[in-house]
């Protein structure tokens, strides 16, 4: 698995994946779930949609917004094991570990938490 500050410094040059940003209706959600819940969906989709080891639909299994999470996952290249293997250097083909599933998260709470301070921009 790639060190988070080395893959957050990657995204930073990736135009496609800077582009994602929290809209208000995002914001809103986050701020009125909290963090708990809102967390503990970004653990359920991780679970449902990307830990398989060749997930349903994988590639197009994320939406870009109603969450902020997915908005979160396309940011962060956690959206599909294609872009985990690429930017993750996480294996395809093989369920996820506990370990792994945690980076994801991290990564996505990274993102979240910095997107809450800086207020989308």
């Amino acid at each position: 698995m790639r060190d988070l500050d080395d893959l957050f410094a990657a995204l930073a040059k990736s135009d496609f994946r800077r582009r994602f940003r929290l809209k208000p209706a995002e914001r809103s959600y986050l701020e009125s779930k909290g963090w708990h819940v809102v967390l503990q969906h970004a653990r359920d989709f991780v679970e449902l949609r990307l830990a398989p080891a060749e997930p349903r639909n994988d590639g197009k299994q994320t939406p870009f917004r109603g969450h902020p999470v997915f908005v979160a996952q396309h940011a962060t290249a956690t959206c599909c094991r294609g872009c985990l293997a690429k930017w993750h250097r996480i294996a395809p083909g093989k369920p996820l570990d506990d370990a792994e599933k945690a980076h994801v998260v991290a990564a996505l709470e990274r993102w979240l938490r910095a997107q809450m301070v800086t207020g989308g921009s």
